[in-house]
């Protein structure tokens, strides 16, 4: 396979399917998906066949039981595939939609209209499911999509991808509209980032390794997402039980995901109230502490902190604490250290809660609540793409309406510019 060639030509076909899809009626995308869906429970048996093979090669190579687990498909995976797809379907549809209309003293009436972006790569470790998901939300938002999966998901994708093609067809679409790379060759990243003639936008859905390289080397802007660096600041006035609730629950009901809580920043004055609690509670369910010198004169137990505790994205039961003296500190801490992914704080202070809203630097600001809200499905959205930690063009939960941009539309009367 010549793959520079390959690539391009897919690149090719994907952008002259994006005009179809963008053109295409909300009917004819939701029968798109919704064809999807029933595919993937109907040919079931082969897409687990084809990901055996792929569990094989994962266990012969020996890839991490968390890596094998992520790869798997089983029938609750497929049954998870199929309902996303249902509910992508039933979501309003952003294409086409209108914001308001300003009139102009010259009667000339400007407003905006949401577009597709036109097509977009997205590049992604393991999970097969995210073959679905993507091409899902892609098709529905009205863009084309090229998918890049890991070489350790090739047969599972290359199933995926034969469905996928199916029901664009049978809804009247060119099935060129979400392509799978057939090559588990990494030149083919670099040949896709090089496509920026055809290309729009570069979607990284990985560890941090897969995002600096794919930011390095693409001629196509990105949508970043390296960590999540997220920290929970319990203020002076926190309803002290309530944040050993929510400091419990950012923490340890899914600690492997990136908007699980990574620094504990506690007020100085309630410091000695808050964490031989706090910390009783964590090492019931596991946690293991790294703290600064105050929290360790607090909590004997607790591992002192190095410096590369404060930037370091655990994703397992490793919390790093520190004791600070007020709002300010806690804020410049997290400007320092943290990802702009997630950060709340726990306090009654309506004045702080609505500076820290406001001055702090994140996709998701929360006031007493869990930064595990961090999701498209918890704030609204429904389905997301992941989490965008740079501002341009998105910030935070990427949905449909992220996957979409806006472009001017004006209406005259004859209006000409003197």
């Amino acid at each position: 396979m010549d793959i520079e060639k390959t690539i391009g030509q897919m690149a090719r076909d994907a952008k002259s399917a994006a005009g179809t899809v963008s053109r295409s009626t909300t009917d004819q995308k939701n029968l798109a998906l919704l064809t999807m869906a029933d595919l993937l429970e109907q040919q079931a048996q082969s897409i687990f066949m084809e990901n055996r093979k792929d569990l094989e090669r994962a266990q012969a190579a020996g890839l991490s039981t968390a890596m094998v687990d992520r790869l798997a498909v089983s029938e609750k995976t497929i049954a998870s595939m199929a309902g996303g797809l249902r509910e992508v379907a039933a979501y309003t549809d952003p294409v086409g939609t209108m914001g308001p209309t300003r009139i102009r003293p010259n009667g000339l009436r400007v407003a905006k209209m949401r577009i597709p972006l036109g097509v977009i790569g997205i590049i992604y470790e393991s999970r097969p499911n995210v073959t679905i998901d993507a091409a899902g939300l892609c098709l529905k938002s009205g863009n084309a999509v090229i998918l890049r999966g890991g070489s350790e998901a090739l047969h599972s994708n290359r199933a995926l991808a034969g469905i996928i093609g199916q029901a664009l067809k049978s809804a009247g679409l060119p099935a060129q509209a979400a392509q799978v790379v057939p090559t588990e060759d990494r030149a083919a990243v670099n040949a896709l980032l090089a496509q920026e003639e055809f290309v729009d936008l570069i979607i990284p859905r990985g560890g941090e390794g897969l995002i600096r390289f794919v930011v390095e080397h693409s001629k196509i802007p990105v949508l970043k997402h390296y960590k999540g660096v997220c920290h929970v600041f319990v203020d002076e006035s926190a309803d002290l039980e309530m944040a050993m609730d929510i400091a419990f629950n950012a923490k340890v009901q899914r600690p492997g995901v990136c908007n699980a809580m990574e620094t504990l920043l506690v007020h100085r004055q309630v410091a000695r109230d808050f964490l031989p609690a706090m910390a009783r509670r964590f090492a019931e369910a596991g946690v293991e502490l790294r703290g600064c010198p105050d929290a360790c004169a607090i909590l004997p137990e607790a591992t002192p902190a190095v410096e590369a505790d404060w930037p370091a994205e655990y994703l397992n039961l490793t919390l790093a604490v520190k004791v600070v003296e007020g709002i300010d500190t806690a804020m410049e801490h997290i400007g320092q250290y943290g990802s702009s992914h997630t950060e709340a704080i726990v306090t009654s202070h309506y004045g702080r809660a609505q500076r820290f809203q406001r001055e702090v630097d994140a996709s998701v600001v929360l006031v007493n609540a869990s930064t595990r809200f961090n999701d498209g499905g918890q704030l609204g959205l429904g389905a997301e793409m992941g989490i965008s930690t740079s501002k341009l063009h998105a910030f935070g939960p990427m949905g449909l309406e992220e996957l979409t941009t806006q472009k001017f539309v004006v209406t005259g009367e004859g209006q000409i510019r003197e």
